[in-house]
């Protein structure tokens, strides 16, 4: 059963405070009361788990006041308004200014518990949802797999909550090695259908006739698996290289698709991995399939778009593929930290995993150099793509935090080993930390 939600009423008079706890204690509810405006906003802070109840006129700063204090904080957050006989325009104003409804004097006890009711209901939603959000930027263990403070990460993790949540189709397209496998893991995990079957075939792996049959069958006596749109049936089916499906295939696809309706039966991930110069998925897929797919779609961000986040993701690595091999990760230097923020990538992501684990490799013998490693990568890789130039001042700050950061984790947040060793004063750490969104809980 789900947790009473708190509510806090606001009068400056005792006898209308103890009446209206008094009623919505009965109805279940959990009451607290403030005599004033100013009493109340010592405890109603963003997060409140509950509504608001409040006189208009009261002496001191008045409803309106603390609502639009209220309303700065969190507009989320439903503010019922009692309103004297008659005071017709003092409740457009607070209606005006955000109040969820009001309630004018002498009310019907029936009709304020039913306001609390429907204040309460949409409180639980928002808040229910903020927890998803929060859940979603570092909780889960997929979630935590998609590092990042870029603009660009914070948007794809906030893409895939809502497209998550949503039931449609979905299209993942982007450069190789971006994590588009990942995310379509992801948007399973946090939807409706996390806890059924997730199925991921790869459409370039198999001969067309194969490959239909594992998608659509049909089954053979002696098949003891059932075709992929079988098997997924209820939960999530990703097809990789979407776009390397047969026109026929594609025909039949669709078909599937039709019959399902709305909302799917199986929601279909598409995954677009297109390698060549100047195509997109657009471009070999059947129009009617591309937009039925395209609906709701997520391009994943190339690795060089991520700022930071390359030196961050860097460290993570190192370090598990240091305690993998069992040796110290590799320290990195200024210069190498420009190195890595300039480079082109153009594998992304899982070049930078193959960088990360032949550094700490190199490392442990004793020899070799970043800047060798990420050369030899890219007279490998072709084409090779260009990177902008950034200020001089964006590489100091990112070879600044990353230094931080892993100053902070060798000494598991102790502030005073870190003040030593970096040489800084306590304000100045903590105003670094400040700037670079570095907390000291995430490190002990």
């Amino acid at each position: 059963m789900a947790q009473a939600m708190k509510i806090a009423i606001v009068d400056d008079e005792q006898d209308m405070r103890q009446s209206i706890s008094q009623w919505l204690a009965l109805s279940g509810y959990d009451t607290e009361t403030f005599a004033s405006a100013e009493d109340a906003l010592k405890v109603l802070g963003p997060d409140y788990p509950g509504i608001v109840i409040s006189d208009i006129k009261m002496p001191g700063m008045d409803g309106i006041q603390l609502l639009k204090k209220l309303m700065g904080a969190d507009s989320t957050l439903p503010v019922i308004m009692i309103t004297g006989h008659g005071d017709v325009p003092m409740a457009v104003e607070a209606m005006r200014v955000g109040a969820f409804d009001f309630l004018e004097k002498p009310f019907n006890p029936d009709r304020m518990s039913e306001l609390a009711k429907r204040a309460s209901n949409a409180r639980r939603l928002t808040l229910d949802n903020r927890a998803l959000r929060r859940e979603l930027s570092g909780g889960t263990q997929i979630m935590n797999k998609l590092i990042g403070a870029s603009p660009v990460m914070e948007r794809l993790r906030e893409d895939i909550l809502d497209l998550g949540q949503a039931d449609g189709h979905v299209l993942i397209d982007g450069e190789t090695g971006t994590g588009k496998t990942l995310v379509a893991h992801a948007l399973h995990a946090v939807g409706s259908r996390a806890g059924k079957k997730f199925v991921l075939v790869s459409c370039a792996a198999l001969e067309e006739e194969a490959l239909a049959k594992r998608l659509f069958g049909p089954m053979m006596p002696e098949d003891t698996q059932l075709p992929a749109i079988e098997e997924a049936r209820g939960g999530t089916l990703v097809l990789e290289d979407i776009e390397a499906l047969s026109d026929t295939l594609q025909a039949r696809l669709l078909s599937v698709m039709n019959e399902q309706g709305t909302p799917a039966e199986t929601r279909i991930v598409a995954i677009s991995n297109l390698q060549e110069a100047g195509k997109t998925s657009e471009d070999v897929l059947r129009p009617d399939l591309f937009y039925r797919l395209a609906a709701l779609r997520i391009t994943m961000p190339p690795l060089r778009q991520r700022g930071e986040d390359i030196l961050t993701l860097f460290t993570r690595l190192s370090e598990q593929f240091a305690e993998e091999y069992g040796c110290d990760a590799p320290q990195v230097s200024a210069q190498e930290a420009a190195q890595l923020l300039q480079a082109p990538w153009p594998g992304n992501v899982r070049q930078l995993i193959n960088i990360a684990e032949r550094a700490v490799l190199q490392s442990r013998r004793g020899s070799g150099t970043i800047a060798s490693l990420l050369m030899s990568d890219h007279e490998e890789m072709q084409p090779v793509m260009t990177t902008e130039g950034k200020p001089l001042k964006e590489y100091v700050e990112a070879f600044e935090r990353m230094l931080i950061d892993n100053t902070m984790r060798r000494h598991k947040g102790s502030i005073a080993s870190v003040m030593e060793e970096l040489c800084l004063p306590r304000r100045t750490l903590n105003e670094k930390m400040a700037k670079y969104g570095l907390q000291r809980a995430d490190y002990l």
